[in-house]
């Protein structure tokens, strides 16, 4: 079996338009990041470059990158226009994980949309792992710098009654190095999206691929899950390596890709941007097996992990998809952005004279404090 994936010349960075005139208020060229080559994120980033060269002869560059500050510092230093993020948008906007430095805290993300996914645990069938439980003393793979992938094997090893230390951790340089490790018998397990290039790879090899069940009804595990990352929720997957509507599994369900834009974007751009997204669907629906969630009556409406940026908004509500419940979801969620950098610029200047640690220790219980006034 082969992933359904796009053709070298549709990975091309840069994508020429086949003369269509272009939108009103869309850029000639524009520059996105996304996850590195092989991966779900850059296959649809590419795909829906395609699309906006065809239909409306925009020129798009697609920026690779491994880390989510590799997604991330191109955007938010203006050499990016959107990046297609993971959770890692949800880290940046509440200054977590790599986002807790001084050099970062709570950035002002906005979503332009975000299609609902899956992520799970593949495995070497090889490795007779069934449970999350059998994961305890075998090589899982973890990506370096990437808080996005790694946090969600934290908690679904939680889910387990698992952490880092009952499994052997190992960490590989990018999310492509990862995903092969499983194929290449440099680990037993992943964690992961389910239609990554390099999956079909494993099912194709002597190794075969599993995935880990994580139980539905597991009110307990769920529980625990929560506790370390709340933005998931239970799903029956039949997409992807080694899963058919006869072979499903039950995994997590988030949102990925999320396109991202900065607060301070064009509202006018933005919405010619998602017109773009929704207008061109049908060209880019079949590009990948699981490209067609992007339909933007599921991907242009939360909850999701950032607030959705006034242009998206805008187009929503003219396409009639937006209501006051995801009016008030929004507005709940800009106002825990807007408290969170409040409190981070207090804690800046109160830690001045801190040290590193003593400045984290600083920091979390100021957004400790504005999280109990948002929950």
């Amino acid at each position: 079996m082969t992933p359904k994936i796009l053709t070298a010349g549709l990975l091309a960075s840069s994508l020429i338009g086949l003369g269509a005139a272009q939108a009103e208020g869309l850029p000639d060229t524009m520059t996105w990041t996304a996850y590195d080559v092989g991966s779900q994120g850059h296959s649809e980033a590419s795909a829906i470059a395609d699309a906006f060269g065809r239909a409306h002869d925009t020129r798009i560059r697609i920026q690779p990158a491994g880390s989510a500050i590799g997604r991330l510092q191109p955007l938010l230093s203006g050499r990016a226009d959107y990046a297609y993020l993971a959770t890692e948008s949800f880290f940046a906007s509440e200054g977590t994980y790599d986002f807790a430095e001084r050099r970062w805290g709570p950035q002002d993300l906005r979503a332009v949309a975000g299609r609902p996914s899956t992520f799970g645990v593949p495995t070497a069938a090889d490795a007779n792992i069934h449970t999350l439980e059998d994961l305890r003393g075998k090589r899982v793979a973890y990506v370096a710098g990437n808080p996005s992938v790694n946090v969600k094997c934290d908690a679904i090893l939680a889910f387990g009654g698992l952490t880092r230390d009952d499994v052997e951790a190992e960490m590989f340089p990018t999310h492509g190095a990862a995903m092969s490790s499983l194929a290449q018998n440099r680990a037993d397990a992943a964690c992961t999206t389910t239609t990554a290039s390099q999956l079909y790879e494993l099912e194709e090899s002597q190794r075969g691929i599993r995935w880990v069940d994580i139980p539905a009804d597991d009110a307990a595990g769920w529980e625990r899950m929560n506790r370390v990352a709340p933005v998931f929720q239970p799903f029956q997957e039949t997409i992807g390596a080694g899963l058919s509507a006869e072979n499903p599994a039950n995994m997590l369900a988030y949102r990925y890709p999320i396109i991202v834009s900065l607060a301070d974007r064009s509202d006018d751009e933005v919405y010619d941007f998602v017109k773009a997204l929704d207008e061109t669907y049908d060209l880019y629906k079949d590009a990948t097996s699981a490209i067609h969630r992007w339909a933007i009556e599921d991907a242009g409406v939360p909850p999701l992990d950032i607030p959705f940026h006034p242009g998206a908004v805008r187009y929503m509500e003219d396409k009639g998809i937006w209501d006051d419940e995801m009016q008030a979801w929004n507005e709940a969620r800009l106002a825990r952005l807007e408290a969170l950098k409040a409190a981070w610029e207090q804690a800046i200047a109160e830690g001045e004279s801190l040290d590193d640690s003593a400045f984290t220790e600083l920091w979390e219980e100021r957004r400790q404090a504005v999280l109990a006034e948002h929950s």
